[in-house]
C-alpha cells in the first residue's frame, strides 16, 4: 500500500511540473480602428504560445494571455510592432508603418 501512494503522489507531482503556467497581460497600442483590431488579433491568436488575445477598440490595448515557457511578453509587443503598431515602449519601425493601409497608418483616421 505505501508502494501505491508513493507511486501515485509521485506521479500527481510529475503532472504539475509539465504545467504551462499562463500570464496576462495587457499592451497599449497606437492601433485605432476594425482593422487593426483584426489584424492584431489575428496575428497574436496564432502565434505559438499565445493562448488568447483581444483588442480593445476604445482603449487602444490588447489583452494577452500567454504561455511564459513559450513565449515572452517582449516578444509579443515585438510582434505587435512588427505588424506596425508601436507596443508600449516598443515602437514600430518606419517600414512596418508604410506597409499598414494608410486609415491605419498614425493620423490616417
Amino acid at each position: 500500500m505505501k508502494t501505491t501512494t508513493l507511486f501515485l503522489f509521485l506521479f500527481i507531482k510529475g503532472l504539475s511540473f509539465g504545467q504551462k503556467k499562463i500570464e496576462e497581460a495587457i499592451i497599449q497600442t497606437s492601433a485605432q480602428c476594425g482593422d487593426c483590431k483584426e489584424r492584431i488579433e489575428g496575428k497574436l491568436n496564432y502565434t505559438k504560445g499565445v493562448v488568447f488575445a483581444e483588442f480593445d477598440l476604445e482603449s487602444k490595448k490588447v489583452t494577452v494571455r500567454y504561455k511564459t515557457k513559450s513565449i515572452s511578453l517582449q516578444e509579443i509587443k515585438q510582434t505587435i510592432a512588427s505588424i506596425g503598431y508601436s507596443a508600449d515602449g516598443v515602437k514600430a519601425k518606419e517600414e512596418d508603418i508604410l506597409k499598414l493601409p494608410k486609415c491605419c497608418q498614425p493620423g490616417g483616421h
